[in-house]
């Protein structure tokens, strides 16, 4: 594997509190290089259809740079069925508890898009790497981030099961290849209302906001160092909690915690050789000055024994202080190089914890999600049972209906009285053909008894 420094990664909700002129004109200068509004919710159908325009770059007719992950070809369509599906039941079920017309939705989409307080749909947008990196990258590098990108819409159903994703579109048209996510956000079981509605504020608090962005961004580093065959890790968010790796975790600490004491106790006792030298050097260079000459000699200075020991030992100590130097120097090489690797460990520990975190959640989120699907089949189970023991039940009566009117047609006094009744229930589609000739020529003996359906 090849490494690479970090990435950046960016995961943005669209908001409708931020509106302001300054507020859209930097989102179209942000540091991605990215020209989308990034801080505009989807309010109602007018914004809807705004988004649809960006995002489908229909406003320039400019689609070949573009990659449609989920969803049709019309973001606003996608959105509108959506909703006529996905809470028709609910609206109709509401509706039939209503006593007055004027009370009844007859259409939820438009419903909420006039609603001020509700979002009609949410805007996610992810972006892996800054400008900076992307502008090294050539376009077939870039169009592998199809398949990363493909996976977060995966990973994003699966830790969100409430947010319905209805479209998710790539723009490689831009700088930065970035996606954007549009979906609908529901709540299950109101108490009042319809028993399904839009429910943003409460799939997306503050804390499950955090969370699905801390889980979302380790899922999205791990697939893109599968899908390159890299190993890179992710920058630190500039906000929120994001634990680095402990030093003391590294594979070769204890090694350079060593080799750095041992290198400042040979810099101390170097630092100490060299004052001492400092010291001693005016010593003897007054003693050379103090130097007699041999007689008729100019060249030639006598010496004494005395100094001779003086010159001797400040010698040595030069040599021993030359020779501390240079193993202090081979030590600081050897160090910078274990630095070096513990740096690159520390990096290759943290794209190895990313990774088991983002398999974690994954194991996790399908975890639950099989638990999920255990329940309900356990409830269909129960459901199952019961309609099989109600079913049953009918089955007894209409047999007991059956007999009862065979019974009816074979008495003279009653023959034609039951055999209107019978041709009524025919009529009705409440009694099959079959079953109506079953009966009427039950008085001549010519049938089974058990010979009927509904």
């Amino acid at each position: 594997m090849i490494f690479i420094s970090e990435l950046a990664y960016s995961f943005h909700l669209g908001s409708d509190k931020n509106r302001k002129n300054s507020v859209r004109s930097s989102a179209k200068n942000n540091v991605s290089g990215t020209t989308s509004m990034t801080n505009n919710g989807i309010q109602n159908a007018k914004t809807l259809s705004k988004c649809d325009k960006h995002n489908y770059r229909k406003y320039d007719d400019n689609q070949e740079q573009i990659v449609i992950i989920k969803g049709t070809s019309s973001l606003y369509k996608d959105v509108q069925y959506f909703y006529k599906t996905e809470f028709e039941e609910a609206r109709l079920e509401y509706n039939s508890r209503q006593t007055r017309d004027d009370r009844k939705i007859n259409d939820y989409f438009k419903k909420v898009s006039d609603n001020s307080k509700s979002d009609l749909a949410c805007e996610i947008i992810i972006e892996l790497g800054d400008k900076k990196f992307w502008d090294t990258k050539d376009s077939k590098y870039k169009q592998k981030m199809t398949n990363v990108y493909s996976k977060q819409v995966d990973d994003l159903e699966l830790l969100m099961p409430n947010f319905k994703v209805c479209s998710a579109i790539i723009h490689y048209d831009e700088t930065s290849p970035h996606m954007h996510i549009v979906g609908v956000p529901i709540k299950n079981n109101c108490k009042t209302g319809m028993t399904t509605q839009v429910g943003k504020t409460d799939v997306f608090t503050r804390n499950s906001l955090k969370e699905l962005q801390d889980k979302m961004r380790t899922l999205c580093i791990e697939e893109y160092n599968r899908e390159y065959n890299l190993e890179a890790t992710l920058k630190q968010k500039l906000k929120g909690r994001n634990k680095d790796i402990n030093v003391s975790d590294m594979s070769n600490y204890q090694e350079t915690k060593d080799l750095i004491e041992k290198h400042q106790k040979e810099i101390d006792s170097i630092s100490n050789n060299s004052l001492e030298l400092k010291s001693n050097s005016n010593i003897i260079k007054k003693e050379i000055t103090n130097l007699k000459k041999v007689p008729l000699k100019d060249n030639l200075f006598i010496i004494s024994k005395e100094q001779k020991d003086k010159l001797e030992d400040y010698i040595d100590k030069v040599d021993k202080t030359t020779d501390d130097y240079r193993e202090v120097k081979e030590l600081s090489a050897n160090l910078n190089i274990i630095t070096k690797q513990a740096k690159q460990d520390s990096k290759r520990i943290k794209n190895l914890k990313e990774n088991n975190d983002a398999l974690q959640l994954r194991v996790d989120s399908l975890s639950e999600k099989i638990e999920t699907q255990e329940k309900q089949i356990d409830e269909y189970r129960k459901d199952n049972f019961n309609l099989k023991y109600q079913l049953q039940q009918l089955d007894q009566l209409f047999k007991r209906l059956i007999n009862f009117l065979k019974r009816m047609i074979n008495r003279k006094d009653k023959e034609d009285v039951y055999a209107e009744v019978v041709d009524d229930m025919y009529n009705n589609q409440i009694i099959s053909e079959k079953t109506f000739d079953n009966i009427l020529s039950y008085g001549n003996h010519d049938i089974k008894r058990d010979d009927y359906e509904l």
